[in-house]
C-alpha cells in the first residue's frame, strides 16, 4: 500500500511527464503504477487516502460460537468417542445425524484446549536413533548386500539377484540368482561368501546371529 504523500509525489512526477509531451500510459508504467491506479488516486482532482488500513471488516459469519466450541469438546471427552480421533468422530455422528462442526474444527480446538493428543491404540512418536555408520579401510571390513528382481521371459515371473559386495574394494564377494526371495538363502550366500573370503572372524560372529538357517549347509 502507497501513502498518501508517495501519492501525490507520483502524481506529481506523471504530470510534469505528461506536460513534457510523455502519454499517460509510458509514464505509469515508470513509476510502476497502471493508468487506472493514476485516474483512481486522481479522481475529483484530489488524491485519495488509501482506506484499506481503517476499513471496517465483518466478522466472519461461520465462526463456531461458544456454545459449539464446548459442544465439541463435551464430545471429544464422552467415554464412546474418547479413544477415536476426529476423523472417526465427524463421520459417526453424521451417521447419526448429527453436525457439530467440520473434522479441521475439531481439530483446531483440540489444539486450542491443548488436548491434540495420540488417541486411542495410536502410539506417540518415538525419536528413533539413526543406525551405526562404518568406515571401511580395507577389504573385507564392511559389506554390503542385496536383492533386485530380474524380469525374465514370462510376463509377470521375476527372477531374484542376491549380491554382496564389499564396500572398500567394490568386489562382488557373492552373488546367486533364485526364483524366490527368502531369508534362508540370503543367510546361505553370506555364509558361503564368509566361507570363500576367509574371513574367520566374521565367519565366528555370522556362527552365532544365524545359527539355525545353515543346517544343512557344507
Amino acid at each position: 500500500m502507497i501513502s498518501a504523500p508517495d501519492r501525490r509525489r507520483t502524481v506529481v512526477l506523471i504530470d510534469k511527464a505528461r506536460e513534457a509531451g510523455a502519454r499517460l500510459e509510458p509514464a505509469c508504467r515508470v513509476v510502476g503504477i497502471c493508468s487506472r491506479t493514476y485516474q483512481r488516486w486522481t479522481r475529483e482532482h484530489e488524491i485519495k487516502v488509501d482506506g484499506r488500513p481503517t476499513a471496517k471488516r465483518p466478522r466472519p459469519s461461520n465462526k463456531l460460537s461458544n456454545k459449539e466450541v464446548s459442544q465439541v469438546l463435551s464430545v471429544c471427552h464422552d467415554p464412546r468417542y474418547g479413544s477415536l480421533p476426529p476423523g472417526q468422530i465427524v463421520p459417526k455422528l453424521a451417521d447419526k445425524g448429527v453436525y457439530i462442526a467440520s473434522e479441521s474444527s475439531f481439530y483446531r480446538i483440540l489444539h486450542k484446549a491443548g488436548e491434540q493428543n495420540h488417541r486411542g491404540r495410536s502410539r506417540s512418536p518415538r525419536k528413533h536413533t539413526p543406525p551405526k555408520g562404518f568406515c571401511a579401510t580395507t577389504a573385507n571390513q564392511v559389506w554390503s548386500w542385496d536383492i533386485t528382481w530380474l524380469p525374465s521371459e514370462i510376463r509377470g515371473m521375476y527372477f531374484f539377484l542376491y549380491m554382496i559386495m564389499d564396500v572398500y574394494s567394490r568386489m562382488i564377494v557373492g552373488w546367486e540368482v533364485h526364483p524366490t526371495e527368502s531369508a534362508e538363502l540370503g543367510a546361505s550366500l553370506v555364509y558361503k561368501a564368509v566361507l570363500a573370503q576367509g574371513v574367520f572372524l566374521i565367519h565366528q560372529l555370522f556362527m552365532q546371529i544365524t545359527a539355525g538357517p545353515r543346517r544343512g549347509l557344507p
